[in-house]
């Protein structure tokens, strides 16, 4: 579902990512990594926002570059602080993203309503986001995601701004999306506790390499109660 292959992404003359390469389908997975890592370039990558300098992206096997329009109806995602419209109820902010997605006006209700079910937000449907806390806004945010039924999730930190039962609360979702509709999930987070604790797979994205990408089980068993130190780790801290 998920294929980047080769990945080198340079800005003037400073390499984000270096030779990124990865699969992965219907499980979750997800990318720790310290600020600069590359974990926002390599999400606008598979997403067609930004065009690598070398190798290619794909999603679902559709070139994320060349086939993006495609590629978009296939993902949800949120990258960086999600922009919403404020002015409007949740249930508009959801309607306006089923429209642009090609989706019918009597498509909507269910399908919004199911969205905002999954996020806890259902009791929030008319009111303005401007009156929205942050917490309410990241689950609109990934309700927005999710709504038009995507074969494939990237959230860049959705647990952001959640307090313990919202965060509890995404840990179910997610589980419940990959086994339910068999949806692939690829988040970012710096709470390594959360990646532990909602991840089939752990990546790690260091100095734009993929220098971890093994089952978390896997990791579990090797490490056992050195599971923390191994990580932070691999995240090149270099006082461990």
């Amino acid at each position: 579902m998920i294929e980047i292959n080769n990945i080198t992404k340079s800005f003037e003359g400073y390499t984000v990512l270096d030779s990124c390469s990865f699969k992965g389908e219907n499980k979750i997975y997800g990318l720790l990594g310290r600020n600069g890592a590359g974990k926002t370039t390599l999400f606008k990558i598979l997403l067609g926002l930004l065009t690598p300098s070398k190798g290619y992206a794909k999603i679902c096997g559709k070139n994320s570059k060349e086939e993006r329009q495609q590629v978009l109806r296939l993902v949800g995602a949120t990258i960086e602080q999600p922009k919403l419209y404020t002015y409007l109820s949740a249930r508009e902010n959801l309607s306006i993203h089923l429209s642009y997605m090609g989706f019918g006006d009597n498509e909507h209700q269910v399908l919004i309503e199911e969205a905002l079910s999954c996020v806890g937000l259902t009791n929030e449907i008319e009111k303005k986001v401007s009156k929205y806390s942050l917490g309410m806004k990241q689950r609109l945010a990934i309700a927005r995601a999710i709504v038009h039924q995507p074969k494939v999730l990237i959230l860049d930190e959705p647990m952001n701004g959640l307090d313990p039962i919202g965060i509890k609360d995404m840990r179910n979702l997610f589980k419940k999306l990959a086994l339910e509709k068999s949806m692939t999930i690829l988040f970012s987070s710096h709470i390594l506790n959360e990646v532990m604790a909602v991840s089939d797979h752990v990546l790690i994205l260091r100095d734009g390499k993929i220098v971890l990408a093994e089952e978390k089980e896997e990791i579990v068993s090797k490490y056992k109660e050195n599971v923390e130190s191994f990580l932070i780790k691999c995240m090149g801290a270099s006082n461990i």
